[in-house]
């Protein structure tokens, strides 16, 4: 029991190496503590219980950010927020049990065998949690080495490939501090070789910066948002904040939602045609003659043309006009937020989403994208979106950048710099410009190197004034996505192999 104990507290630190208390190096020390635990079950159970209380550990702290979402909303009491990320986190910790089983049945009696098999296992749950019913790929391990040279492996083997680099780390550690030179050495020379390549595999953007761009952030609260008041102050603060030199042609990029009426309509009455087309008016007539504006918002449809039966979350570009030049849907919904999953069942037992609302949003068809005047071809992740590694872009016809508007607003002071850290791994892995803007932060521009090029602060009303940066060329992750990381997982097995077999 005591190991299973620093098993937990090996979670908990992996979860302090996550935004926004940025400890990387705590990555690694949780693996190689877990290893060191791992390495002493005596049996498969003990081997799997030991790997979800580390998986336990790191949701419940990483986590903490989820139980903000349920005060902002009346059906159901604060409290039951925590109780939220406590189950969720029991759920989600049986993926790192099933790595540190399928690691242990690998690699017991030989330490560098347990870690390569550890690593490879790791990089295949971490891909799973991200898939498995609806999938919650939130905060994989290679998120927690953004600001060291080691995530440039990312951009040949991806963001799991990334995790499968922090376990090697941590493998590292665990075998120099019992002065295990040899395999310490070799560990350590495997992840760098990875990281390396990357750099390698990453040619210089394609391109100078693009046009200029104006990002605006009102601080428009969740509680304002909830109470149902916050529409025409929206409004308001978001033409303020686009305000620039007309003369000067711009990409306008406005939140998630930035205002909670539809900006387009399924029902046939002239009425509700005609508030919609105003409401474009209206945030059109913040651009200038040659401006284009990227807006989250609405869309209301209707089976019959005489009742709203569903909505859309979605991304409009809106000319100076008005007009709707395009629109994207977002196509992975959050769970509770965005529809409520067994409705009929849970209903009765008093359950909602946390989005108001009764009726459950439709899903789009997945990454697509839109060729666009002034910009050519975009992007769009809405929110969450952004989260899933290998599924953010058309490969087919390839953006220039991507647009992530997101209301983060729900969701505390973790959930904000751990979701622009998300955002940043899809711009190193894939070469291409990540564009954000949210209501209350954190806002951003990041350039094809994953790098902050401009940003600003939670609880700030601002503007961003900067230029689209260049893309890059498509990386080796964008060609095949995460087949890479699993090829990378596949050679860590192969080694595992070879090492077991050598030593015997």
């Amino acid at each position: 029991m005591r190991l299973h104990l620093i098993a937990f507290v090996a979670g908990l630190i992996a979860a302090t190496a996550f935004q926004p208390l940025g400890l990387w190096a705590a990555m690694p020390v949780a693996f190689a503590i877990f290893l060191w635990s791992l390495a002493g079950a005596p049996r498969l159970r003990t081997a799997l219980a030991r790997g979800w209380w580390f998986g336990v550990g790191q949701f419940v702290l990483g986590l903490n950010w989820i139980a903000t979402a349920f005060t902002y909303q009346a059906a159901m009491p604060p409290w039951l927020g925590w109780i939220a990320v406590v189950l969720l986190s029991l759920y989600l910790a049986v993926y790192p049990a099933l790595a540190a089983g399928l690691a242990w049945r690998w690699g017991r009696g030989n330490r560098a065998v347990l870690t390569l098999a550890f690593a490879a296992a790791w990089i295949v749950t971490e891909w799973l949690r991200a898939t498995m019913f609806t999938g919650f790929a939130w905060n994989p391990a290679g998120v927690a080495l953004l600001p060291t040279f080691f995530a440039r492996g990312a951009v040949l083997v991806g963001t799991y490939g990334a995790s499968g680099i922090a376990v090697l780390l941590g493998g590292t550690l665990w075998e120099l501090g019992d002065r295990r030179w040899r395999s310490g050495a070799a560990l350590a020379a495997g992840a760098t070789v990875v990281a390396l390549a990357g750099f390698g595999a990453a040619p210089p953007p394609a391109g100078a910066a693009g046009p200029a761009l104006r990002i605006a952030q009102p601080n428009i609260s969740q509680a304002q948002k909830s109470r149902g008041e916050a529409d025409d102050e929206a409004l308001d603060r978001l033409r303020r904040l686009t305000f620039h030199d007309p003369r000067v042609p711009h990409l306008i990029l406005w939140p998630e939602a930035a205002v909670d009426a539809p900006l387009q309509t399924g029902l046939r009455y002239r009425a509700a045609q005609a508030d919609a087309a105003q409401l474009r008016a209206e945030m059109a007539s913040a651009l200038g003659p040659q401006d284009l504006l990227l807006t989250g918002g609405i869309s209301a449809g209707s089976r019959s043309g005489l009742e709203v039966t569903s909505a859309t979350n979605s991304v409009f570009a809106l000319a100076p006009d008005g007009r709707i030049l395009a629109r994207y849907d977002k196509a992975h919904l959050v769970p509770y937020g965005e529809y409520l999953p067994m409705r009929a069942l849970l209903t009765p037992l008093g359950l909602s989403r946390l989005v108001p609302g009764d009726i459950d949003f439709d899903s789009g068809p997945g990454p697509q994208t839109k060729a666009l005047p002034l910009i050519g071809k975009a992007g769009f992740q809405l929110c969450y979106e952004i989260v899933f590694s290998g599924e953010v872009v058309d490969r087919r016809n390839r953006p220039a950048f991507l647009f992530n508007p997101s209301n983060d607003a729900w969701f505390g002071a973790w959930g904000p710099p751990q979701h622009l850290a998300q955002a940043r791994m899809r711009a190193l892995e894939e070469g291409l410009p990540v564009l954000r803007s949210t209501p209350t932060g954190i806002s951003a521009v990041v350039d094809a190197d994953g790098a902050l090029v401009a940003s600003l602060p939670l609880g700030a009303m601002a503007a961003i004034e900067s230029r689209l940066p260049a893309p890059k060329p498509p990386t080796p992750f964008a060609r095949v996505g995460n087949i890479a990381a699993f090829l990378f997982a596949l050679l860590l097995a192969a080694a595992a192999i070879a090492v077991r077999r050598r030593t015997r």
